[in-house]
């Protein structure tokens, strides 16, 4: 289990508002929540249709060319 040393930031009326946690925690958890996203999106897409190389690379740059465009 992560160990996170975390601070607790509060208000003037002692409520919680922040926490304050280590750089190199925080990208632990980052690179954690990245790979259960990952993991998350590989599941969905298990029985989707597949793309030969050469289409996936097709597909790539239409998205990429929509996405400079929108």
């Amino acid at each position: 289990m992560l160990e996170i040393h975390k601070k607790i930031l509060v208000d003037e009326n002692q409520q919680p508002v922040a926490v304050q946690i280590p750089f190199d925690e925080f990208q632990r958890i980052e690179q954690i929540m990245e790979n259960f996203g990952l993991a998350k999106l590989m599941d969905e897409t298990e029985h989707d249709e597949r793309l030969s190389g050469d289409a996936a690379r097709e597909y790539y740059e239409l998205l990429k060319a929509n996405d400079v465009e929108g």
